[in-house]
């Protein structure tokens, strides 16, 4: 064992252990846990928004959308189809075609506006069949009934459940109605009701088969577009790219991150201010460190003067009040990592903190435990705590032996 860590070891033994336990002590090690536990919660909190919301715009809309310009239907070409898996080159990429169309849903209490969505009943290309709460993802006919899947904020508001019979009104060809050109009228059964927990969402989207869209819409050879989820997403930005190469007029090719672009600026524009609050944080924890190695200094001068009368070089003694210094650090951010662990195991258990949905999108702030964020913002903190103990170890060793003996 070196001199430094002799000398170290001896104080935290001995009965004489006030600089650890001094009030200015746990002050510097609380400074420096509450800094790291309140920085690693908000970048797990922005990293569960960004997972989830991310995540759930998936389900809904897939990783790139293939929709008219002016949002004009698209001719169902077998050629284009063939064309965009050309492109994907990736049997476990999935594209599938989609119509949408604004209409009005009406129950015997209610009625309300809606989007209405034409999908493929077995299509793995969204994931709403897994945010099912009441019913199934059923699309085909029920007791002589197409089947229809909606939102759960939309059922509550036209005070309906599974089973309930309701019907839809959309225009054909996406034509002004007339005398000549009616709007299209059907009933449903709503054979599921799923929540997202996304107001844009459970308020608007319901789902149909895309047969039953095409002929109550009167859209014989056209479709909205195309969905596609890709296998890998890092290619996402050059599968996009050979798109739009390939797909010219009237076709118009987005990423998820560019149709809810708004979204994700939003939470782009909160994790901004982290590297400035870890900094003010992380500030006040290196002048409590400061000002408990300086007191300590002050404390113990004449046991300084002893050590440099014996012999103990100026390195020596930078050395014992760094690690000093290191040990206020590294108990604070120990604890600061330990209790951000157990503040998000909390969350994601409990779900403590409710969030007003029509806000945040989600009505529970998520998390996502990454080790790279417990990492940096660790490594960040040693640093800073390494550097914050240089200053005084520095006076410490500049002492003169004599005056020191001296001081009272």
């Amino acid at each position: 064992m070196s001199f430094p860590f002799f000398v170290v070891n001896k104080y935290i033994r001995s009965n004489k252990f006030s600089f650890f336990l001094s009030f200015i002590s746990v002050i510097a090690i609380l400074g420096i846990t509450i800094g790291v536990t309140v920085v690693i919660i908000a970048l797990s909190v922005l990293d569960g928004f960004d997972s989830v919301i991310s995540k759930k715009i998936v389900d809904f809309n897939s990783h790139i959308l293939i929709s008219g310009y002016g949002e004009k239907d698209l001719q169902d070409n077998r050629s284009i189809e063939d064309r965009i898996k050309i492109i994907l080159n990736d049997d476990k990429s999935t594209i599938s075609k989609y119509i949408s169309k604004n209409s009005i849903i009406k129950s015997k209490a209610r009625t309300e506006a809606i989007l209405l969505y034409g999908i493929n009943p077995d299509s793995t290309n969204l994931g709403i069949d897994k945010m099912i709460v009441k019913g199934s993802f059923n699309l085909e006919n029920s007791d002589k009934l197409p089947g229809i899947v909606i939102g759960k904020r939309l059922a509550e508001k036209l005070l309906i459940k599974v089973d309930d019979k309701i019907t839809v009104f959309s225009l054909k060809n996406n034509r002004l109605p007339s005398y000549s050109n009616q709007p299209a009228i059907a009933q449903f059964k709503v054979t599921g009701i799923y929540e997202s927990g996304m107001p844009e969402y459970d308020d608007l989207k319901a789902y149909i088969s895309l047969a039953k869209a095409r002929s109550f819409m009167g859209m014989n050879s056209e479709i909205s577009g195309y969905n596609i989820r890709l296998s890998d997403l890092s290619k996402l930005d050059f599968i996009t790219e050979q798109l739009r190469n390939n797909l010219r007029y009237p076709y118009y090719v987005r990423t998820i991150f560019q149709q809810h672009q708004n979204i994700f600026t939003w939470i782009d524009l909160q994790k901004k201010p982290i590297p400035i609050v870890l900094g003010l944080i992380v500030l006040v924890a290196v002048f409590n460190i400061v000002g408990t190695i300086l007191m300590n200094i002050v404390e113990r001068t004449s046991q300084i003067g002893i050590l440099k009368s014996l012999g103990a070089s100026k390195t020596q003694l930078r050395k014992i009040f760094l690690i000093q210094g290191i040990y206020l650090g590294v108990i604070g951010i120990i604890l600061g990592n330990l209790l951000a662990f157990g503040l998000s195991e909390l969350q994601l258990t409990y779900n403590i903190i409710k969030l007003p949905a029509t806000v945040y999108f989600l009505s529970s702030a998520p998390m996502e435990i990454n080790v790279l964020n417990y990492l940096v913002v660790s490594v960040i903190a040693f640093v800073l705590t390494i550097l914050s103990a240089i200053i005084p170890s520095i006076v410490a060793s500049n002492l003169k032996p004599i005056s020191a003996i001296r001081f009272d």
